[in-house]
């Protein structure tokens, strides 16, 4: 009967001393730590990692950097671009202006108040209008309008009987012409002896010029379409 608990005992005593033997060597392993060899590992990696981090940061930097530099010059190149369109309509009289410049009116002669009739045979054509916008043009106007139509590269001055069409818009007299530009130039070409202003006058036509400080002349509202003017492809 003592057999059987002797070899309990040895067991018991067995099982207990690996498991003492087994803690001592965990607990051992912990005091010890990471070894110095992987510790150096380490402390290389780090190092590495931070030497990469800042590497990163510099390039952030720097990309930041060129984006806005491109972002500036985009807006750069838009306000130029924008610019460059504003001057093309304001050429083109797609855009109202002001500015100094002259007030011409021009009116056929008086009726005779016996017959009732023109005082002359003579009345406005298109010519003599187009003789005018010639004259300010030569003069230096930057912007000529007509009862409002603004004169434009297109714009066609034509006589239909009794009337005068103006960018494809019936206009009567008086005729009122705005032109912007240097205004004692405008109105000397308009005045010099002999000239468009004189000659009228001789044929009875009511001719008044009065220079302004600031004229607003209005833009041209008619459609442009180009069906068949395409432009050049350059090689």
């Amino acid at each position: 009967m003592k057999w059987p608990m002797y070899i309990s005992v040895t067991l018991v005593a067995l099982i207990t001393g690996l498991l003492l033997t087994f803690q001592f060597r965990v607990s051992s392993r912990i005091e010890q730590g990471v070894p110095a060899g992987r510790a150096q590992e380490l402390v290389t990696e780090l190092h590495q990692l931070d030497t990469e981090k800042t590497r990163l940061q510099s390039e952030v930097s720097d990309l930041e950097a060129k984006l806005s530099q491109a972002t500036r010059g985009q807006q750069q190149a838009q306000a130029a671009m924008q610019g460059e369109l504003e001057k093309a309509k304001i050429a083109a009289g797609l855009t109202a202006v002001s500015g100094p410049g002259v007030e011409i009116i021009l009116e056929n002669p008086p009726l005779l108040r016996q017959t009732g009739r023109p005082a002359s045979l003579f009345v406005i054509r298109d010519e003599d209008l187009l003789r005018i916008v010639n004259e300010l043009r030569a003069a230096g106007a930057e912007a000529i309008s007509i009862n409002g139509q603004r004169i434009v590269a297109t714009s066609e001055i034509r006589f239909a009987a009794p009337f005068i069409n103006i960018n494809l818009t019936r206009v009567v007299p008086p005729y009122h012409v705005l032109a912007i530009g240097r205004a004692d130039a405008l109105q000397a070409a308009l005045s010099i002896p002999g000239g468009v202003a004189e000659t009228l006058k001789d044929l009875g036509v009511r001719v008044d010029i009065q220079p302004h400080d600031k004229l607003t002349v209005p833009a041209y509202t008619g459609a442009r379409q180009h069906t068949y003017a395409k432009p050049v492809q350059s090689r």
